[in-house]
């Protein structure tokens, strides 16, 4: 059996261990600039706030119901994450963690054969809290991707599941897949999810087992696809995690919820998206060469022509060496902005590249490079 402990709301917990009176009151965390939001209390995610928009747009929404917001504190977020990290380790060992990300980790529970699973869940939910603080969901599965499917089901039916759930027999999981949308299958995402569900009436991670390997194969991604079913119908495949985060390219673009026409609107919300293509980055354990930066223009009505359409407006730079941290990024992200924006257009969207990736075990500084831009 596998596992994943997942903390929630992560750097909002962390912020709260030093503010207790802000317990089941909405909190939300900024982006280093705070230009966005990284992170929600439930009570912050039942007002309506959402992730990664730009903070600007929903400060309205924030001041109206008093939400606390903190900038954001990777120094305290970094210590916190390791001390999670090392009580797994003492309940566990080491051999049988993997962190995944700053507030995931999996569990190889291969030693806990006959154990009762629900009360291993509860005791490792319950000494980590105990001991740091912070509290997680688990998600307890016989592969890594149904695993993240129970800990996503735990975290939103938290009343009802104690924020554990396990998944060990074929009813809990048939039960729990066709619980599960298929956009919010580890590895799918939403975009892939409604190609699925126009052109071949899958919507549900059940829908998705009930397909063959060569089906996989086809509309899956190949040799990716096909591991990614075998590990929803409950066979482990050990590639899984490095096969279903490798990218070569990472982007991050949104449309304004009303045109932007100041630079200081558009490098807010340039920087949300750099931080958010940089947690991608780290996910997957790679460094960027390489990053570029669009604007597009809102259309503009002319004579004889119901309107024209602004053109895109890019452009990139290439880094004096391969990075994957949020500061290194947002700083030639924020260059580019400059070179960029035109005083007196509106724009409608924006978005930022990375690309030129490399494992982040490969990365060499140096000092005496400069950025070349085009």
């Amino acid at each position: 059996m596998k596992g994943i402990v997942d903390c929630n709301s992560f750097y909002c917990s962390c912020e709260r261990l030093f503010e207790p009176h802000l317990d089941n009151k909405p909190v939300v965390v900024l982006s280093n600039n705070d230009g966005c939001i990284i992170s929600r209390s439930d009570e912050a995610k039942a007002l309506g706030v959402g992730m990664a928009g730009p903070y600007f747009l929903v400060k309205p929404l924030i001041e109206k119901f008093g939400v606390t917001t903190f900038s954001s504190n990777y120094n305290l977020y970094g210590d916190l994450s390791w001390r999670v990290m090392e009580t797994l380790r003492m309940i566990l060992g080491v051999e049988n963690v993997e962190v995944y990300s700053v507030d995931e980790a999996f569990l190889n529970l291969d030693n806990y054969k006959g154990h009762d699973y629900q009360k291993l869940g509860e005791h490792i939910r319950t000494v980590v809290e105990d001991w740091t603080g912070i509290k997680v969901s688990v998600g307890i599965a016989p592969t890594k991707v149904l695993s993240k499917m129970a800990n996503h089901l735990a975290k939103n039916k938290k009343i009802e599941t104690g924020c554990v759930m396990v998944l060990d027999t074929q009813d809990k999981i048939d039960m729990a897949l066709q619980d599960t949308p298929v956009k919010e299958i580890w590895g799918v995402g939403r975009q892939y999810a409604e190609k699925l569900r126009d052109m071949n009436a899958v919507y549900t991670a059940f829908d998705l087992t009930k397909k063959s390997a060569e089906w996989a194969h086809k509309n899956l991604g190949g040799v990716v696809g096909v591991r990614l079913l075998k590990e929803l119908k409950g066979e482990a495949t050990s590639e899984i995690m490095e096969q279903l985060e490798n990218k070569k390219m990472i982007a991050s673009t949104r449309m304004f919820g009303s045109p932007v026409n100041t630079l200081s609107d558009i490098k807010e919300a340039v920087a949300t998206y750099t931080t958010k293509a940089a947690e991608k980055l780290r996910r997957q354990q790679s460094a960027a060469n390489i990053i570029s930066v669009f604007v597009v223009p809102k259309e503009i009505p002319t004579e004889g022509s119901s309107f024209r359409h602004g053109p895109n407006v890019s452009s990139y730079t290439t880094l004096p060496f391969a990075t994957s941290a949020t500061n290194e990024l947002i700083k030639p992200a924020m260059v580019l902005v400059d070179r960029l924006f035109s005083k007196g257009s509106q724009y409608k969207k924006a978005g930022v590249i990375l690309s030129g990736l490399v494992p982040d075990a490969t990365i060499q500084g140096n000092l005496f490079i400069e950025e070349t831009a085009n």
